[in-house]
This record gives C-alpha cells, structure tokens and sequence, in this order.
C-alpha cells in the first residue's frame, strides 16, 4: 500500500503508540509521519505508506494551524501542564494588557524549542536527554507567527487561542514565550491542530473507524502533479534512474512522468536548475 492517510489523534497517547495502532489495524508494515503530535495534543496527523514516505516532506515545510488553552502561573518542564512545575509566578496583567503582547507575537521571531522535543543534538533526541534530567543548550531557529489570538474570556489563569505558524514553531514554546513577556509563567493546557497547509482535520479519520478506503493512493495523489509524456525510449532510461533535464522539460516545479499508454513511471524533483532527480519509480 502506497499512500497517505489523514488521522485525528485523541488525546492522551504519544504518536507512535498511534502509528503501531495504524499498522496493526491496516496491516501495513512500512509508515512514517510527517509531524508527531505530544500524548497532550489532538488533532491531525498525515502518515505515509510504502513509496509516500519518500514524500513526507511535503506536508512537513507546510503552516500549521492549532486551537487550544494556555494556563498561567506555573512553569513545567514539558512546557505543558502534563510535567513537573519547576517554578511558580504570579498572575497579575488584564486581558488587555493580555491581548496587546497576544498581538505582539504576531511576527517573525526566534524561538527556543523546549527540552522535551525529538529534535536531535549531538545525535541525541533532546527528550532522551529531558527524561535523565539533563538540560542542554538549544539553537533558537526562526519562526513565523502569521496569527495569534485569544479566542474565550480570561478566567481562572486560563484561556483559549487560535495560531496560525510556520513550520518549525513549537506552540509550547509560543506559550512560555507569551507568559514571560507578560512577567509570569504559563504553559499550554491544551492544544489541537486543525490544520496542516491547506489539509483540514475535518478531513481525518480516527483510529477507532479506520479501514483501507481511508488511504488517498499515492497515484491520486500525484495526479495533480505537472505531467511529462515520453517516449518507451526515454522510459526504458527513466525506469533506470536516468536524471533528466532541459531536453526534456524545463520546470522549477515536480513532475509525474507517464508513458505514451498513460502509465505512470516515476516522480521527480527538481535537484539544479534544468536537472530532475527522480524520487519514486513505479
């Protein structure tokens, strides 16, 4: 099976615990993600089968949009309420003062990811390193915050949000980032994705109703890709991993290449200027 699936995750189980769900239930021995989300969040997942992994990239360079509520007055070590609090503060701006630093988050900024994340240091996952209570520098990277907002009454330290950021950004870290602005602490308390691009959770399945015809076949998917037809010469030489170039098409985008008979042959990708690399051969 060669494909994509659009899941929603429930709350309270970790990605790969998901993913082993995935397999077990469809049977499917090869599957990757293109974005975990932490056991505290919900919300859409992509997975890839067989020949789409090779194709997860795709939807990882995309914007992702997240509802969720942001808790203030604590400090936690995951960022998120589900860790220890490490420290405490107190709470004392107004929901307009609130809504004004919400607004100021609106922008390109370098952000700090949090300890507990997969990102790999020195070739170690930071969360390997979290779990042994070692705390190691990390390289801030820049993200973009296309839309930020509050989006229910501030009650009790808490309320709900709508953002819409770029790749990259940690919604934890947007959150720890916000509270110190407004000198306290703060952590999300809850968070959904509701959107990867311009693929919308109302389109995923859950686990508990999932079977085959859930999985988009990466031949439809690909359909909406630019399209070459060559020649059972150029074929022969494709179906040998043969790169093309100006010769045959010039693009700065992703090809399909397909025979004279409509079959499709392969995918590529641009690797230079006037130079394809083919990814997927079918």
């Amino acid at each position: 099976m060669d494909g994509f699936l659009f899941l929603d995750k429930p709350v309270g189980i970790t990605s790969n615990d998901l993913l082993f769900q995935v397999k077990r239930k469809l049977g499917i021995k090869k599957i990757g993600h293109t974005g975990t989300l932490d056991p505290l969040a919900s919300g859409l997942m992509i997975l890839c089968f067989g020949k789409a992994t090779k194709l997860a990239h795709h939807f990882q360079d995309l914007d992702k949009k997240y509802t969720g509520s942001i808790l203030y007055g604590s400090h936690y070590d995951t960022y998120d309420v589900t860790g220890n609090v490490l420290s405490s503060a107190e709470v004392l701006f107004t929901e307009t003062e609130l809504d004004l630093k919400i607004s100021e988050f609106v922008k390109t900024y370098e952000q700090e990811p949090p300890m507990y994340s997969a990102i790999k240091i020195g070739g170690k996952k930071l969360y390997e390193q979290a779990r042994k209570g070692i705390e190691i520098d990390r390289p801030k990277r820049l993200v973009h915050i296309h839309d930020f907002k509050r989006t229910s009454e501030f009650v009790n330290a808490e309320h709900r949000f709508y953002t819409h950021v770029s790749k990259g950004t940690y919604v934890r870290s947007l959150a720890v980032d916000l509270a110190r602005s407004l000198k306290t602490e703060g952590a999300v308390s809850s968070l959904r994705r509701i959107q990867v691009g311009h693929y919308s959770v109302d389109q995923a399945v859950t686990v508990d109703l999932l079977a085959k015809e859930h999985v988009l076949s990466l031949v439809d998917y690909l359909n909406s890709f630019d399209k070459l037809i060559l020649d059972d010469y150029l074929v022969h030489l494709v179906k040998n991993g043969t790169y093309l170039d100006e010769r045959q098409i010039k693009t700065d985008k992703p090809f399909v290449v397909y025979d004279e008979n409509n079959n499709l042959i392969a995918y590529y990708e641009v690797q230079s200027v006037n130079r394809y690399q083919p990814i997927i051969i079918f």
